[in-house]
């Protein structure tokens, strides 16, 4: 088992997790984060951080589309470790929903 990021993070990108994940699999998007599963070790710390629970394992119903996501831009993003703010809109669109369709963009983020 392996944790992913879903849809949910989409324009939220809170980065609380980044911070207290002890093997720094997150990797930054222009607009959500993904994990790498083959770095995640399964530890946990990361999901309860999240503010809009988007960090799901993969063993869960329907996370096949999400495991390959993040798998294929883990390696095309740079890696995050640190704490940022939040994007100022990030309230905005917690209980939204459909945001793939909507505001998904492959673009990468800064990283550190």
């Amino acid at each position: 088992m392996t944790y992913v990021v879903d849809e949910r993070c989409i324009k939220c990108k809170t980065t609380d997790c980044v911070e207290v994940c002890p093997v720094d699999c997150f990797y930054e998007g222009e607009n959500m984060l993904v994990i790498h599963p083959d770095e995640c070790i399964d530890c946990g710390v990361c999901r309860p951080e999240c503010p809009v629970d988007a960090i799901k394992p993969d063993s869960e119903p329907g996370m096949e589309k999400w495991l390959k996501l993040n798998s294929e831009y883990a390696l095309k993003w740079p890696n995050i470790t640190i704490k940022k703010d939040m994007p100022k809109d990030a309230r905005d669109h917690w209980d939204e929903t459909g945001k793939f369709e909507k505001y998904f963009s492959p673009n990468p983020g800064a990283g550190d």
